[in-house]
């Protein structure tokens, strides 16, 4: 609907044939670029399951140093978290339960942000017979230090963003309360 308004309102502001094409352009890349924005819901679950991501792999790697198969502590780790997170771990527990490869089982969390090197290792130990927990106790070190370093980042942008409404405040008032009386006085005293 949005795009069909954007492809009238070209249409008729530049008007004529010109008009007509510039209207259908223009109403086929506003459509292409909604398309592409992601809803608040959607970009909230993805935060929402980042965010679980690290004690995810805490309480797999607790499972599994305790002696539960892969398939059971997915599962147990998928009902004890809660959140988002809890449907693509379910999915992943019932996928191995039920004899899924670790390539099909896993690709479930895939499309999880930092989910991706959890993928690869269990992939990995799937193949080569490896112990996971390890793997997984130092995934999650490294995202909680990957998430204080964006928050740390974000921090600093802050930082940069306040103070720019701040210079683009005072710059004219310097000038016009510092600058301008001096010249006035100047070309007073010149002409």
């Amino acid at each position: 609907m949005t795009a069909a308004l954007v492809g009238i309102a070209v249409a008729v502001a530049v008007g004529g044939w010109s008009g007509l094409a510039g209207g259908l352009l223009a109403a086929g890349g506003a459509d292409r670029l909604l398309r592409r924005i992601e809803s608040p819901a959607v970009r909230e679950r993805r935060r929402a399951e980042a965010a679980d991501l690290p004690l995810a792999a805490d309480l797999l790697a607790a499972a599994l140093r305790a002696g539960a198969p892969v398939d059971r502590a997915v599962a147990a780790v998928a009902e004890t978290i809660g959140g988002p997170l809890t449907d693509r771990l379910g999915r992943v527990g019932r996928t191995l339960r039920l004899g899924g490869g670790p390539d099909e089982a896993w690709a479930h969390l895939a499309s999880v942000p930092g989910a991706e090197r959890l993928v690869t290792a269990a992939v990995r130990s799937a193949e080569s017979g490896a112990a996971l927990a390890g793997a997984l106790t130092r995934l999650a070190d490294d995202l909680r230090a990957d998430r204080v370093t964006a928050a740390e980042a974000s921090a600093r942008r802050a930082g940069v963003l306040i103070v720019l409404p701040l210079g683009l405040c005072f710059l004219p008032a310097f000038i016009l309360a510092g600058l301008v009386p001096v010249i006035v006085a100047v070309l007073g005293d010149v002409l």
